[in-house]
């Protein structure tokens, strides 16, 4: 039994004979845009252009290093890379090998990385040698010590820049190798392709696995929604491995179309607004609280920027403010699209066309014809009324079954007909938008950084002077939701600045760390003995100026 439910085969077939899925992997679709794009820029990086051609010749030659060092088809491999071009070479090289890429986020430390190792079985971690002041080769020995006795170890490092004296390979010697010559064992399209994380709402983040099938027709059906063409010019300070960045419309989208992708490492509203007007871009992608930053900047400059080449500006990732929608298009003088989806699949947007109110107020409609979706009430799972708000369920052809080894969690996850319960609360206009109301699942959106409270509660109570400790999100004008710890201590009350150093010493990352931390003498419980965190949230809004 393989580690994750597919579909059923009678509804795979129906996708396959109705064309959402092609049956080409990621190499061979590759393959194909380097013989349609050829000299044309698929990749913009700095000083660097990359084009079709050299980006399969790059991978094509990166993927035969890796397979020198062992590595073959179905190994697992964390990526943790931060916005360059190498991420894109390095993921394709990965499809030539039918390796599977786990992706891991830049700011993701020890903690986090030890799980998804142990939950993915990674043979390899690729990653930089530093990136904002942090060694990453360090922590690549401490987990590869870590996992030397492990059913699954992790034997192979590969390093992007100065190797030095750990045990890892480099990059750059790897992609002096002839061309990967296709291996006899296949990749079909309906294999696991890559492993994206969940917003890991009940705890640590879950695995979520996406095909070659889903996942390309993903990036076409994002492409055509997003009005994507060969001389689309896209632009995200986001973080590239993320689901949004990647193919929601994202990188992915863009090479389906043959247009050319803007890599930046600097997100600051200057620095990518100069890289718009440098560029031409025409697609740019941010998330709500990078878009009031944007917004605020050129608001402060009106004449500072040439933006004239932008037609569209995407935001996703967590709800925009229905306030702030029309400052983006009146800022950027391009249309808004909203974007509302999540890695497990679905993905929602408004239409280039649509009218200013539903381009404003709504998050879109589903962008496949095949998207099912109900929605149904919290406590009964009865479908509510039409209007009414309720939890969003889905499914579709490329919406996940089931998360990666986690057959528990997959039992109370999904329908018994195969709909996935994604904790977002919607209500459905008669159009079909949707507007998002809020989550049924206990985590916390900090600027679009999924914050899973009970894993946050866990490392918390790990210290000695706490004995009860819940994370609530506090309502924040910038970024959705700022996270604040509320403890009950044993001794000495803990400031903020101590319990940000006891979590950063569990190695967690520091988007997780609460903003603000608040004690009490006794925690509020629910009928059940749980603690009552709308109490808590009530008390805390109540005294802190957001």
């Amino acid at each position: 039994m393989r580690d994750w439910p597919g579909w059923p085969e009678e509804v795979a077939e129906r996708y396959r004979q109705r064309g959402y899925w092609a049956g080409e992997t990621f190499s061979a679709a590759l393959h194909r845009w380097a013989a349609r794009s050829g000299e044309r820029t698929a990749l913009i990086d700095g000083e660097r252009r990359i084009s079709y051609a050299e980006l399969l010749d790059q991978s094509l030659r990166l993927a035969q290093g890796l397979h020198g060092l062992g590595m073959r088809p179905r190994d697992r491999v964390i990526v943790q890379l931060p916005n360059m071009a190498e991420f894109v070479v390095a993921w394709f090289a990965l499809q030539h090998l039918g390796a599977v890429p786990v992706h891991a986020m830049p700011a993701h430390r020890r903690s986090e990385l030890m799980h998804l190792a142990e939950l993915s079985g990674a043979r390899a971690y690729l990653t930089v040698d530093t990136f904002n002041g942090f060694d990453h080769r360090d922590l690549a020995d401490s987990l590869v010590a870590a996992r030397r006795q492990a059913a699954e170890p992790l034997e192979l490092v590969v390093v992007v820049g100065e190797a030095g004296e750990h045990d890892a390979h480099s990059y750059t010697d790897l992609l002096g190798n002839e061309p990967f010559a296709e291996p006899g064992e296949a990749t079909a399209s309906e294999d696991l392709a890559l492993l994206l994380l969940s917003g890991g709402t009940t705890g640590l983040p879950k695995l979520i696995p996406r095909t070659h099938d889903d996942y390309l027709y993903n990036a076409r059906c994002s492409a055509a929604a997003c009005g994507m063409h060969p001389d689309t010019v896209f632009l995200t300070p986001l973080p590239i491995a993320f689901n949004y960045s990647w193919c929601c419309p994202g990188a992915l989208s863009v090479l389906e179309v043959g247009g050319s992708v803007v890599i930046t490492r600097d997100p600051s509203p200057m620095s990518c607004l100069d890289l718009v007007a440098a560029e031409k871009v025409t697609s740019l992608t941010l998330n709500p609280p990078l878009a009031n930053l944007f917004v605020q900047e050129i608001e402060e400059e009106p004449d500072a920027y040439d933006l004239s080449s932008l037609e569209v500006v995407g935001v996703g990732a967590a709800r925009l403010s229905d306030a702030v929608a029309p400052r983006v298009e009146e800022a950027f003088g391009a249309t808004l699209q909203q974007v509302f989806g999540m890695a497990e699949g679905l993905i929602c947007y408004t239409a280039l066309d649509d009218s200013a109110e539903l381009r404003w107020s709504t998050q879109g409609v589903p962008m496949s014809p095949a998207d099912e979706i109900r929605v149904v009430d919290t406590e009964t799972g009865r479908p509510v009324a039409a209007g009414e708000q309720g939890e969003l369920l889905t499914r579709g052809p490329y919406t996940l079954r089931g998360y990666y080894r986690a057959p528990e969690h997959n039992q109370i996850g999904f329908t018994e007909d195969g709909f996935y319960r994604t904790g977002d609360v919607v209500r459905q206009l008669p159009s079909g938008h949707l507007v998002v109301v809020g989550r049924v699942k206990d985590h916390i959106n900090r600027g679009g950084e999924k914050i899973p409270a009970p894993e946050v509660e866990g490392h918390l109570l790990a210290h000695p002077g706490i004995e009860q400790a819940a994370l609530v999100g506090v309502p924040d004008a910038l970024l959705g939701e700022k996270p604040v710890a509320v403890l009950r201590c044993v001794g000495p009350v803990l400031s903020v600045k101590e319990v940000a150093e006891h979590l950063r010493g569990r190695g967690l990352a520091a988007y997780k760390i609460p903003d603000r931390v608040e004690v009490v003498e006794t925690m509020p419980l629910t009928p059940v003995g749980k603690i009552d965190k709308a109490a808590l949230l009530a008390g805390i809004s109540e005294a802190v100026d957001v």
